[in-house]
């Protein structure tokens, strides 16, 4: 397939931050051009953990995009050890929480009060099991006798694998998957089972975390994994499976908290996330499946609609700046094959 113009449905984003406050303000719009929807996680200082706060974030968010948007926000909650049940429920029922967020304690930004085990949430999650409401994780392991670059493998051993035994119609999106393990984990799994898959997963190898010195607009949590580990994702991303779907986990930080001594993890991808996942398809010679993974296969497995508009991208090319919005972008001062027109 040799397109120069490329044209799909809207996509959707199944995994985005977007922080609050100023920052909020600046990278909400740019999402907003180009998706339909994003999952929109709930890891703010302090968490999203009770309906007042997820709907009080969800006016700031609309506030801080342009008046013609169509964009819409859908919101989580983050779980602790002490997240009600019922309370859980009721705010899937009524409209205003589309999923809830695991994040293991201490795996990753503003995770300090995430939860301790599975065993903690188990009345939630059965609650949930029974609403039919969606589980997305931060599949990794935080022991730290576990290495870093097999927490998430060890993630899917010891706790995913028991938690879908455990709870087998609970619906499970594993987040940003980064390796081998996950991704066969889930094209074998359940249909209950499926995941996301970030574009900086796809382009990098842990060699650039070191090319020519630390780099720290490389690094993210789930950390970037050997080669092998990347070709598998990026298989994954382009089989067409309907279990593996657009998650960016586009996770903008100020420049001096990425280039401090101690940088936050997180890839603001957010600008040319499209055009940085079609890349990838066009070298795996993949165009026709981009509209599954970036537009259909998400909304399918979360039970919501398909968009009913369109983006167009073409094979011109374009230059991604060194800064967008005061950030560094993902793939800044790189020229990508692929520009979005509209």
């Amino acid at each position: 397939m040799d397109a120069q113009a490329l044209t799909i449905r809207r996509p959707d984003d199944w995994h985005l931050h977007l922080r609050d406050g100023a920052m909020l303000r600046a990278v909400a719009p740019v999402t907003a051009r180009r998706f339909g929807r994003a999952i929109v996680m709930p890891n703010l200082s302090p968490p999203v953990t009770t309906p007042a706060l997820a709907a009080a974030y969800r006016d700031r968010i609309r506030a801080a995009l342009p008046a013609d948007t169509g964009f819409a926000p859908l919101m989580t909650c983050y779980l602790t050890d002490a997240t009600d049940p019922a309370a859980l429920v009721r705010g899937h029922a009524d409209g205003l929480w589309v999923a809830a967020k695991l994040y293991p304690a201490h795996a990753t930004t503003n995770s300090a009060h995430g939860v301790s085990s599975v065993a903690a949430i188990r009345p939630v999650l059965a609650a949930m099991e029974r609403a039919g409401m969606v589980l997305c994780v931060h599949g990794e392991v935080t022991d730290p006798a576990i290495d870093i670059f097999d927490r998430e493998a060890v993630f899917v051993e010891r706790v995913l694998q028991p938690l879908i035994a455990d709870f087998p119609g609970l619906r499970i999106v594993l987040e940003h998957i980064t390796t081998a393990q996950a991704a066969a984990f889930v094209a074998d799994g359940p249909a209950t089972l499926a995941a996301t898959i970030t574009p900086q997963h796809l382009h990098l190898n842990r060699n650039a975390l070191f090319a020519g010195g630390l780099r720290p607009h490389a690094y993210c949590l789930p950390v970037v994994k050997r080669e092998h580990h990347r070709l598998a994702v990026r298989a994954a991303a382009v089989s067409g499976s309907a279990k593996f779907f657009l998650g960016t986990d586009s996770a903008p930080h100020a420049v001096a908290a990425k280039e401090s001594g101690c940088g936050c993890a997180g890839i603001f991808n957010a600008p040319f996330a499209l055009e940085s996942y079609l890349a990838v398809f066009e070298e795996e010679g993949a165009l026709d499946r981009f509209e599954g993974f970036a537009s259909e296969h998400g909304a399918r497995f979360y039970g919501l609609p398909l968009n009913a508009g369109t983006v167009t991208l073409v094979r011109d090319g374009v230059d991604v700046p060194a800064r967008v919005a005061g950030l560094v972008p993902f793939h800044a001062g790189e020229r990508l094959a692929w520009r979005v027109t509209k």
